[in-house]
């Protein structure tokens, strides 16, 4: 395939409902599917959600009574991958053949099973779930409930013609997590972002253009009205005087960095485009980052892509 359809899923989640998001999720992904999408891509941590309640409930509080109960639920609702949790979603993806780009809140075994991270799951169009990538950095009140990642997940996957990869939020702001990306030949960049159009619309088309390459910006959406009003340790949310807590800002930038979509906002959907290949070619004729315009004699970069552990077992 030449060209591929993608897709930016804009929605919120069902706040710490894990099951619920996920049914969202997977109807998003049928709805794309039936378009006629390759590719369908939603925002960071929207399984079961991110969490706007650090800077708004004092989540600074050390050893606070009300924190550990909403990090306790919060917990308890994050996607556990080896218990199967997304097993149904890559059934769609297999059914449908489309892949999905989806940010979750991890709980993994393979690190104790209560620490939390902000992940981003890439599930192929064959239902396989292909990489996991654990967020290098939280962004600052987000270290209150997340751990920091490992570059396990530093990885790139086969799309017809396209090799795409993908970062969390802020870490496309980090030159080094891209260029190992650029090196491995990305040439479709996918980052996924809570939501917000401050965040977006100026670093996405300046990043296709660094990179030569489509860049899709997917955000998330929450609102106060999303908050469950039965969960008495998030009432501040619920009764938060504000519009939005993220406003979306979903887009795509060509290669040449100009709009493909325009950042859309305040608003759930699904924004398709076509992505031609030859598109990557041509902007590539006069700049390449990691082939013919870059000094492997000069400057190098060196990954650690081992998974980290606290413990190495070696029982003969």
């Amino acid at each position: 395939m030449q060209t591929i359809k993608a897709a930016l899923a804009q929605i919120s989640p069902v706040l710490l409902n894990r099951e619920a998001t996920l049914l969202k999720v997977a109807q998003y992904v049928h709805d794309a599917a039936d378009k006629g999408c390759q590719l369908v891509a939603f925002g960071e941590a929207l399984v079961p959600g991110y969490p706007f309640w650090l800077e708004r409930t004092d989540g600074a509080r050390f050893n606070d009574d009300k924190q550990k109960k909403i990090q306790a639920e919060y917990a308890k609702q994050a996607v556990q991958i080896e218990r199967g949790d997304l097993e149904p979603l890559c059934e769609v993806a297999k059914q449908k053949n489309i892949a999905i780009y989806l940010g979750i809140i991890e709980r993994p075994s393979d690190r104790g099973g209560h620490s939390l991270y902000c992940s981003m799951v890439y599930i192929s169009e064959k239902g396989q779930i292909a990489s996991v990538h654990r967020k290098l950095m939280p962004t600052y009140e987000e270290r209150l409930s997340w751990s920091p990642g490992d570059g396990h997940g530093l990885v790139t996957h086969s799309l017809g013609e396209f090799t795409v990869g993908g970062l969390n939020c802020w870490e496309n702001w980090m030159p080094l997590a891209r260029a190992s990306l650029y090196a491995q030949g990305e040439d479709l960049h996918v980052s996924i972002w809570p939501g917000n159009l401050k965040n977006t619309y100026d670093l996405t088309s300046v990043l296709a253009k660094e990179g030569r390459s489509y860049h899709m910006a997917v955000c998330g959406l929450m609102r106060p009205t999303d908050v469950d009003v039965t969960l008495p340790e998030l009432a501040e949310l619920a009764d938060a005087d504000e519009a939005f807590f993220a406003n979306g800002g979903s887009c795509i930038a060509n290669p040449d960095g100009s709009w493909l979509i325009e950042p859309q906002t305040e608003c759930e959907g699904l924004f398709i485009a076509e992505l031609d290949h030859a598109s990557v070619r041509r902007e590539r004729h006069n700049f390449d980052p990691s082939g013919h315009y870059s000094r492997p004699d000069v400057t190098q970069l060196t990954v650690d892509r081992r998974r980290q552990a606290t413990a190495v077992f070696k029982d003969e």
